[in-house]
């Protein structure tokens, strides 16, 4: 086990100071009485400054000490006058202490340095040299420069945090982030390699990079005001490799983005480069994925609508998407990494002025509450598996000499079958053929939802099954986090305080998950960026003032990706996406899956009008009792198969067809597989008139179901694939009828069906009903 960065002397009371003032502090001051830290976007430094050059001006005009007698005769009276205005004067300039001003004032109550160095910060807050604090005190009345000032300081014996103050370590020694493994050195030396004119590549890198531009910003309090109100129009557009993004804020990817290497660490461009090269690409700047890299490298909130997924014929358009992102999650935590390990340096090597530089200067702000800095959501086991594995090879050979529990993870992960029966994604070979193709590779492998993996890069080598609070990336399915929230709030001893510094957040094949239980996706998302509950080896010195302010909701970057959009990932979206950089969607235009119905159906779509989203779903089972369930209640002829979207309609219909004693069985998700036997066989043989199919239930079985005469689509298919699939098992019919209801609410899946033109014109026109053959 690590060695805790904060371990202290015995006897010494500041790890429980600390962890008292952070939580204790930070929850009263920001749910009770609204405080927050000043914000600015000048240098504390420019301040200080400022500060001192108006300060410098009144000493000019009013004496140094108020109690002595000026040589103009000023009178007690108007010192006192002078003495009241400048009281008011500091009245107005007064600056609220931050939280970080009073951790150090805390924490000063327990050590002498700390507090001389808190009072040294405060005197510079406030544009005063330390000549000033000694007249005040009547100490000393001796003037000397700024620079003085600092190398008094500097020099001074009771100036310096002794490194033996804290267990004999240093500052840098204390932070979580960065172990003191061997192996966790940063590559830092071996990258900054001088060029021709005297700059270094790693300083070229990063200057070219957004991860600093993001990171480094300041929030001013009207931007918190603004991003909270959670608002935001789609007013800006851009085309990008045969797609068209809109966004909220304008979207130009900069000209250093776009150029080689596009703001990558340089290993790991190399390695993406020739990983290209080697399978057959021509030109990585014109591709796909590198396009999509540099829109995730601008660090905005992206939804991705419309990505083919690798099930349904798309690999090579999934696989471009799968590659950005990853190169993305691998940029963020190698540049993390080697920021902090290249302050620790720096902080190593200023052994004397380190506690100063820490107080003093916003250069070494570069932690979070904990270390995990990625989050990726997946539906399956088998997907992880695959993502997991592109990882590996996507990440530069000198950083995976050693790859732990590789072994493991294959037995966890993986099929479980021999290398004979298995594709390269890890299926199976040997699934049943009577399925389509996409059923046999999106559950051809493991078919796990419950599962959580931490990753951790070191130098050389890639740890798969870490503990999580030493991870840089987290990688787990909604269920698995989810189990892990509920133990939290039963056991006190649990927590999932290592969500509280994700940075980067990715749910891919979000509408798999949403065929799961989008709810969960919506619980940890929520939980994300919270204040942590307990102290977990950081270095409070060295985080990011906006975690302490509660604004890392604001910094943290969402990546939603899936074949189709939903209200739910609509909602999510934009209630829960507030990356202060924007937020950036894809806008498509669907052509609808009309021609892949084979069969010469009648198919008749009738218009439910409603005005309010709220009562939509009252207006649809009351249309099907008035319109519909007349004409099939009376019908002689059996076979009628109602499919339904989702379990909630399944239950109100059913509950109304057994009030009706209608003659009916059920295919739903929660049905028993024996129950589902026997109602195939019933409705197949006339015994029964009717069966209530779900959506759900032909995504985890895409049963073909025989029998069927006349199909009613009580609310379309989330997935446009499945209508087609839906309507051509009325293969045998005498009358190829389809009856679909729809509202103006089912906009999203209409055009997906019908199209983008006919489904606009569809939800506005003054007719009612609509029909295609």
């Amino acid at each position: 086990m690590a060695k805790s960065r904060f371990a202290i002397k015995r006897g010494k009371t500041y790890t429980s100071l600390f962890v008292s003032f952070l939580f204790s502090f930070d929850l009263i001051c920001n749910h009770v009485t609204g405080f927050s830290r000043p914000r600015t976007n000048e240098s504390p430094r420019r301040i200080m400054n400022k500060r001192a050059r108006r300060n410098h001006a009144d000493d000019e005009k009013v004496p140094d000490n108020p109690s002595s007698t000026s040589d103009s005769g000023t009178s007690s009276e108007e010192h006192s006058n002078i003495a009241s205005e400048e009281e008011q004067d500091e009245v107005v300039a007064y600056k609220e202490p931050s939280m970080y001003d009073s951790l150090l004032k805390t924490l000063g109550s327990a050590s002498e340095s700390i507090a001389d160095a808190y009072k040294r910060r405060q005197r510079a807050e406030e544009g005063r040299s330390d000549t000033d604090e000694d007249q005040e005190d009547d100490l000393e009345s001796l003037s000397v420069s700024e620079e003085d000032e600092d190398g008094s300081e500097d020099g001074s014996p009771g100036s310096a945090l002794d490194l033996t103050d804290i267990d004999g370590s240093s500052l840098a020694d204390i932070g979580g982030h960065i172990e003191d493994d061997d192996d966790e050195a940063s590559d830092m030396d071996e990258e900054e390699e001088v060029t021709a004119n005297g700059q270094s590549i790693a300083k070229e890198s990063e200057i070219s990079s957004s991860f600093s531009a993001h990171l480094d910003y300041k929030l001013l309090k009207d931007e918190v005001e603004i991003l909270s109100r959670k608002k935001g129009k789609y007013k800006w557009e851009v085309d990008a490799a045969n797609c068209k993004w809109v966004a909220t804020r304008e979207l130009i990817l900069e000209d250093s983005y776009m150029n080689s290497p596009y703001g990558l660490n340089l290993k790991l461009y190399d390695h993406w480069l020739n990983n290209y090269e080697a399978s057959g690409g021509h030109d990585l700047h014109s591709s796909r994925q590198r396009s999509f890299f540099s829109l995730c490298n601008s660090y905005r909130d992206i939804l991705h609508h419309n990505k083919k997924p690798f099930y349904l014929k798309g690999r090579e358009e999934d696989s471009s998407i799968m590659d950005a992102y990853l190169l993305h999650s691998l940029n963020h935590v190698f540049k993390t990494r080697d920021l902090v390990t290249k302050n620790d340096k720096k902080l190593a090597t200023r052994k004397e002025a380190k506690h100063e530089e820490i107080l003093d200067s916003e250069n070494f702000l570069d932690q979070g509450f904990t270390r995990p800095k990625v989050l990726i959501l997946l539906p399956m086991a088998s997907i992880a598996y695959r993502v997991v594995k592109r990882l590996i090879q996507l990440t530069p050979a000198g950083h995976k000499v050693n790859v732990e529990h590789i072994d493991r993870f294959s037995d966890g992960f993986g099929p479980g079958r021999s290398d004979e029966q298995q594709d390269e994604d890890g299926i199976s070979k040997s699934w049943k053929t009577s399925k389509p193709s996409d059923f046999q590779a999106l559950f051809g492998g493991n078919n796990n939802d419950h599962f959580m993996i931490g990753i951790k890069f070191t130098k050389k080598t890639i740890k798969l099954y870490s503990d999580f609070y030493t991870s840089d990336m987290i990688v787990a399915s909604p269920l698995g986090l989810i189990t892990k929230i509920g133990e939290a709030e039963v056991e006190k001893e649990k927590d999932v305080d290592y969500l509280s510094s994700i940075e980067v957040l990715i749910v891919d094949h979000a509408d798999v998950i949403a065929m799961q239980n989008w709810s969960h996706v919506n619980t940890v998302v929520e939980q994300l960026n919270s204040i942590p509950s307990k102290q977990h080896g950081t270095d409070i010195m060295r985080i990011r003032p906006w975690y302490l302010d509660g604004q890392a909701r604001f910094y943290r970057q969402t990546i939603i990706l899936g074949s189709h959009v939903n209200p739910d990932i609509n909602a999510l979206f934009n209630n829960h996406c507030l990356n202060y950089e924007g937020r950036v969607k894809l806008s498509f235009e669907h052509k609808g899956v009309l021609p892949k119905v084979l069969l010469q159906v009648r198919q008749i779509y009738e218009r439910i009008d409603t005005e309010s989203i709220v009562d939509a779903d009252d207006a649809r089972l009351d249309y099907f009792k008035k319109k519909v369930f007349p004409k099939i209640k009376d019908s002689v002829q059996g076979g009628i198969m109602i499919f339904i979207s989702s379990y909630f309609e399944f239950v109100r219909v059913r509950n109304f067809l057994k009030s009706q004693d209608a003659s009916m069985c059920l295919l739903g998700e929660y049905t028993k597989q024996s129950d589902i036997s026997r109602s195939r066989v019933w409705f197949f043989q006339g015994k029964r008139k009717i069966m209530l199919y779900t959506e759900r239930a032909h995504f985890y079985h895409r049963y073909k179901i025989r029998g069927i005469q006349n199909l009613i689509i009580y609310s379309l298919p989330e997935r446009k694939e499945f209508y087609p699939e839906i309507v051509n098992m009325l293969e045998g019919s005498h009358s190829m009828n389809c009856t679909v209801l729809f509202s103006r609410f089912d906009l999203l899946r209409l055009e997906r069906v019908v199209g983008t033109v006919p489904a606009k014109r569809m939800v506005t026109s003054d007719k009612c009903i609509f029909t295609f053959c």
